[in-house]
Parts: structure tokens; sequence; C-alpha cells
């Protein structure tokens, strides 16, 4: 939720400027702002789909190693294997658009000597990207919430399981 308000925040600020041509110190510094914070917000994006890969890749883990010591069904782990390949291309969309803006908002800025001086489709530069953009800032919403609904349902299964170990534990009579 917090990279979407950095995402929010770097595109509000993108919008608040008016022409990136013109030379008066406020819009500059306008300018600089939006690139400032458009590229944390890219760094934090991808930092926080990095965790969640990494969490499903522990738990994952995790989950195969207790599903063989406790002897448990294998449909537990294949489920949270199934989470886990569904939502890996969900976050490199969302990391390859977030990279794809990046590179149209520098050949968008006048300053630049990367220029997209006749636009795609006969479009300019800036409309560009500002098109990737939102579509990058929709993509990283649904995405949000598709790692939301992944995290839950993988977070149900591991409540299964350490109910599942519990259980056994106590038939055992192991501590628990």
């Amino acid at each position: 939720m917090v990279s979407l308000i950095f995402l929010i925040a770097a595109f509000a600020l993108g919008l608040s400027i008016d022409d990136p041509k013109a030379r008066d110190e406020a819009t500059q510094a306008r300018v600089g702002w939006h690139i400032n914070a458009a590229m944390g917000a890219l760094v934090f994006t991808a930092f926080v789909h990095a965790v969640v890969l990494t969490y499903f890749m522990g738990t994952g883990r995790w989950m195969e190693e207790t599903s063989q010591a406790y002897q448990l069904e294998r449909t537990f782990y294949e489920e949270t294997k199934a989470i886990k390949y569904r939502t890996i291309p969900a976050m490199v969309a969302c990391l390859v658009m977030l990279v794809i803006t990046a590179a149209l908002g520098s050949a968008a800025d006048p300053a630049s000597p990367i220029s997209s001086r006749g636009g795609l489709l006969g479009m300019a530069a800036n409309t560009v990207h500002l098109v990737a953009a939102s579509l990058t800032l929709g993509l990283h919403l649904l995405v949000t919430y598709w790692e939301y609904v992944a995290l839950d349902r993988n977070g149900a299964i591991i409540q299964s399981v350490m109910n599942e170990v519990r259980r056994i534990r106590e038939e055992r009579g192991l501590p628990v």
C-alpha cells in the first residue's frame, strides 16, 4: 500500500508540471521533485515485490520440509507452490511496466540527450509517458490486490499446516 502511495505521489507531481521546457525555477523544481519521487517510488516498489517473492520462496521451502517431516498431504505444498507461480508473472509485469515508464519519462524530459521527437504513434513523448504511467499505476493497483489475496490465502494454508502439525505432535506426546 505504501508503494502505491509513493507511485500516486510521483504521478501527481508529474501532473503538476505544465510545461517541462519552461526554464523558470518553480517548473524545474517540480520536474526535479517528480524525477526523484518517481525513482524513489520505482525502487521502493521493486523492493516490496522482492519481499513478497522472498516470502513465497521461504514459506514454500518451509512448507515442503514440514510436509515431508510430518508426512502431510502434498496438497498443502502444491497449493502454496501454485499460488507463488500464479503471482510471479503479475509481479514481473508490474516491474517491467515501471522500468518502461521510467525509460519513457527519460525520453520525455526535454533536458535529456535521449529524445523521442516523433513520439510513439504520433503522440508527443510526454503524452506517451503519461499513458504509460497511468497504465503502470492501474496495473500496480491490480497486482497489489492480487498479492494481498495470494498472501492471505498462503497464510491460511500455513495456519492449516500449523494446526495439523500441532495435532500430530499432541498425538505423539511431543511438546507443542
